[in-house]
């Protein structure tokens, strides 16, 4: 009788999985996910050979939970780069599938024979089988021995550049997402043998585009906006439904805010999809406040025709977060087996497997640059899409060189169209010429909207005066200015700005801060709209969070001296709808108390901004000007030399040297590791005290992290000493609850969740995000 060899052990109907069964169904899957592309014959190859470590004695051995500390991936990827296949990207994604992708050069490869791995191990394992004969002679025998491939089709480069690595990610993202899939389904099997997940709904390009136009239509019709506000947003959606057609696949679209941009980038890009045959549509955006508004509305829209599924939104408050550097497959139950843990990470790792993804800068980008599995899982998902990247001039200008390579490869060699939409377009068309040192198509879009600079006189809404930059005023000052007007907002760059002058304006003052959960600032910004529409007296403190993307209309507008761009989104929260008789009024003032958001980027940015001042004079800072703002940027960029940064410089050392994992831990646009933390807010702690009894009894689960996410406030990670760690309960995580660990948290003191502020520990702490 021949010898069965087993995947993983028993799943809930008793059933263990045949290794040649699992081999099979994830090189099938592969080659399903990757057709069409240059590399499919080797990513299926990849799909083959990436368990053949299992068809080692050791290995079965260890799902009876008699052998430990088992490494069987190496031997796939010794396989793969045998004189047979010489299948580089294979070998990088098989090794990597368990430990995360290692190293593109020529001293790690030779490193994985089994020879050199069984004498002096780098993670201290043993092979599941020393002689690599033994297990091809298995493979054999379970007949899917994978033949030589067409040896033209591969790379054999072992050059590393952000092209090249990026394809290898590609390849490693389908096999990651196959093989993850095929053992879900296993352990979710019944008598009738493995269940597979539903796959996601495809694209109904053309039928969601009718859908869109008519509820546009509709909005129109209702509005109360003014005529030129209604003509400038008739223009956008018609140049946008004009583009479409473009043979290019790097855009961009220059419009003012409130001209409409979140229903006009979804009408080209779902066009554009039509007329392309794309498959997928992708918004990236900035803030998690904007993700939550603009996937309620795309939800609201779309899920009566298509159902919930349609939209997927996916963001730092999804799931876990960032996977551990250590081994984690050395991490196991008493079978073998993954960790509940990590098979909890597995699960709840998206795939962006539906139609329309509504997502955040730093999921979508991380990504792009990342070497761990659940990160790079989705990314297979990116070919023949249209990306669209709103607020675009949030991209990081420190990495907008090896940012825009990337993207510009993916457009190039994935069939993607990449958008870049905003009021106030970066000039990232004047680093093209840095961007060709890393990949051959260089960064020139093209304009979709054909007469911005019209746009924006249509649009002139406000009138903006200017407090001199070298004289500050303080809080009480300020507030008397603020106590004149009926209706005001006020924007500052720090936290403890924002609280400072909301405790001069005392009581009746709105205060919006992301201290504040979801549930508690939608509920604040739906007060204070009340009161604007209704015209009552309103004024709201606010951080930067309140500008792009959020609709408020106020009157009067103060904003604190900050980059050109912040100043121009806190102008399109003043008489954004035009209905003003005479023009809105936005004042920039210099708080006496000067101070930025640590980090750097953001404070020689708004030094920028004070500079053009001095230059050019009240009169001539034309903030609905797009060749001004063009202007502005381009000296942004020759004095900061984005393209020369430590951080770009050192990561394209990483890059150069072909290192997966010191790239990946170099490009951070946050660099600082944050926590989830589920907080009191009162008027929805009948929630909160569910989702804590949940979470003691089940832990965490997708639905849970879905439920949670109106009630969750980001922080940085506190340092182990910090006494905040005393109010923060870890959410179970494969039945662990260890403190310090985790990336959910349960907040157990109410009295620190201010009704005004949010979350206000006692204390000082250093642990707040934007």
């Amino acid at each position: 009788m021949t010898q069965k060899y087993y995947a993983h052990s028993k799943n809930k109907v008793n059933q263990k999985h045949l290794l040649v069964d699992h081999l099979e169904s994830v090189g099938k899957l592969v080659r399903c996910f990757t057709q069409g592309l240059s590399w499919t014959e080797e990513a299926a190859l990849a799909g083959q050979l990436h368990d053949l470590g299992k068809y080692g004695d050791l290995f079965q051995l260890r799902l009876q939970g008699k052998a430990e500390g088992i490494d069987h991936w190496s031997a796939g990827a010794w396989a793969a780069i045998s004189k047979e296949y010489q299948a580089i990207a294979a070998a990088l994604a098989i090794e990597g599938h368990h430990i995360g992708l290692q190293y593109l050069n020529k001293d790690h490869l030779k490193a994985l024979a089994p020879q050199k791995l069984s004498l002096n191990h780098p993670l201290q394992l043993k092979l599941s089988e020393n002689d690599p004969s033994v297990l091809k002679s298995r493979i054999e025998a379970d007949g899917i021995a994978p033949k030589q491939q067409d040896m033209a089709k591969f790379d054999f480069s072992i050059e590393s550049n952000i092209d090249r690595m990026l394809d290898i990610r590609m390849l490693f993202s389908a096999l990651v997402d196959a093989d993850f899939l095929d053992t879900e389904a296993h352990f979710n099997g019944d008598e009738k043998g493995k269940r597979y997940r539903e796959s996601g709904p495809a694209l109904k390009t053309e039928q969601t585009l009718e859908i869109l136009l008519t509820y546009i239509e509709q909005v129109r019709q209702k509005t109360t906006a003014s005529a030129d506000v209604v003509e400038v947003r008739t223009a956008l959606l018609a140049d946008c439904l004009r583009a479409t057609d473009s043979r290019t696949s790097l855009f961009t679209i220059t419009a003012p805010t409130g001209s409409g941009k979140t229903f006009a980038m979804l009408a080209f890009a779902l066009k554009h999809a039509l007329e392309k045959g794309l498959r997928r549509v992708v918004m990236v955006i900035p803030y998690l406040s904007i993700i939550e508004q603009t996937a309620a509305i795309y939800r609201n829209i779309l899920a009566p025709h298509f159902g919930e599924n349609y939209v997927l939104e996916h963001h730092s408050l999804a799931g876990f977060g960032a996977e551990p550097d250590k081994n984690i497959s050395d991490n196991e139950g008493e079978n073998g087996e993954k960790t509940t843990s990590e098979r909890q990470r597995r699960l709840l790792s998206e795939n962006w497997d539906a139609p329309i993804i509504v997502t955040t800068s730093v999921q979508m980008l991380e990504s792009l640059f990342s070497n761990r599995s659940s990160a790079c899982r989705k990314l297979h998902q990116l070919a023949r899409s249209v990306i669209l990247f709103d607020e675009v001039q949030t991209l990081p200008a420190g990495f907008a060189v090896p940012t825009l390579a990337a993207l510009s490869h993916l457009a190039n060699g994935y069939g993607s169209s990449i958008v870049f939409a905003t009021a106030t377009q970066p000039a990232f068309e004047h680093l093209d010429n840095a961007v060709k040192t890393h990949c051959n198509r260089g960064w020139r879009p093209s304009e979709i909207v054909s007469q911005p600079a019209s746009l924006f006189k249509r649009l002139r809404r406000t009138k903006v005066t200017w407090d001199s930059p070298d004289h500050g005023i303080g809080w009480d000052e300020l507030t008397e200015r603020l106590r004149k007007n009926k209706q005001a907002l006020c924007i500052v760059n720090l936290k403890g700005h924002a609280r400072s002058l909301w405790e001069c304006l005392g009581e009746g003052t709105f205060h919006l801060s992301t201290n504040m959960c979801p549930a508690h600032r939608r509920d604040i910004l739906d007060s204070v709209r009340n009161k604007l529409n209704e015209k009552q007296p309103v004024c709201l403190v606010a951080t930067q969070c309140v500008e792009a993307g959020v609709d408020v209309d106020f009157p009067v507008v103060y904003r604190a001296y900050a980059p050109l761009d912040s100043v121009i989104q806190a102008a399109g929260r003043c008489n954004r709808e035009g209905r003003l008789e005479d023009q809105g009024l936005l004042y920039v003032f210099m708080p006496e108390d000067e101070a930025y958001p640590p980090g750097g980027g953001y404070e020689q940015a708004a030094h920028i901004t004070k500079m053009l001042f001095r230059e050019v004079g009240a009169d001539n800072m034309s903030l609905d000007d797009p060749g001004f703002i063009k202007d502005y940027y381009g000296r942004l960029y020759d004095i900061s030399k984005p393209e020369m940064s430590k951080g770009t410089k050192e990561l394209m050392e990483f890059v150069k040297a072909g290192s997966f994992p010191d790239v990946a831990r170099q490009y951070r646009l946050i660099k600082q590791d944050a926590i989830n933390v589920l907080v009191p807010y009162a008027s929805m702690m009948t929630e909160f005290e569910r989702l804590n009894d949940e979470a003691d009894k089940t832990g965490l689960t997708a639905a849970w992290i879905k439920d949670a996410r109106l009630l969750a406030v980001s922080l940085y990670r506190p340092k182990p000493d910090d006494a905040v760690w005393d109010a923060l309960i870890p959410v179970k995580t494969g039945g662990r609850k260890v403190r310090g660990e985790g990336d959910w948290f349960i907040y157990a003191v109410k009295e620190h969740y201010h009704s005004e502020l949010g979350l206000v520990p006692s204390g000082a702490l250093n642990i707040w995000i934007g």
